[in-house]
């Protein structure tokens, strides 16, 4: 694997689109992947997440000693299965309290790439639904689940 940079996230993909979480120790990273992978999403790397430049996006990647584990919060590390790599899509950055409306389109530059970024609350009821929707919305890619 080329070289990359490390960040400290949890990463998974829905459809073929990675989502790469971000924010503060117990910011919800862990339980929202648990429940986006619950609604069919794949992980990809949890705690720690490889990026890498690709050729047409930035990529993905899960530290082979962490590869198929997610830390769930009160239950410990559990396997999962889980995929190599992803295109990196989707920037979400977990915050308690967001604004009601985003001010404007945020980017979040990665391997130097521009890549969509929102903020959400992880503990929200709505919020894999969200991601997807942002995730549809944002990269033009999927038609919006029946479930949705």
């Amino acid at each position: 694997m080329r070289d990359g940079q490390i960040f400290h996230g949890t990463a998974v993909m829905i459809e073929s689109q990675g989502v790469l979480l971000i924010g503060k120790p117990g910011s919800g990273k862990s339980d929202l992947a648990l429940r986006l992978i619950d609604r069919g999403a794949k992980l990809i790397s949890d705690d720690v997440v490889k990026i890498i430049a690709g050729l047409v996006q930035p990529e993905m990647y899960a530290p082979e000693k962490i590869a198929g584990k997610l830390e769930i919060r009160n239950i410990g590390i559990a396997d999962f299965a889980h995929i190599q790599s992803a295109p990196l899509c989707l920037c979400v950055q977990l915050d308690g309290d967001p604004e009601r409306l985003p001010v404007k389109a945020s980017v979040e530059e990665y391997a130097g790439f521009p890549i969509p970024k929102i903020v959400i609350n992880a503990f929200e009821a709505s919020a894999p639904i969200k991601v997807e929707l942002a995730l549809r919305k944002l990269t033009g890619h999927g038609a919006i689940d029946a479930r949705i």
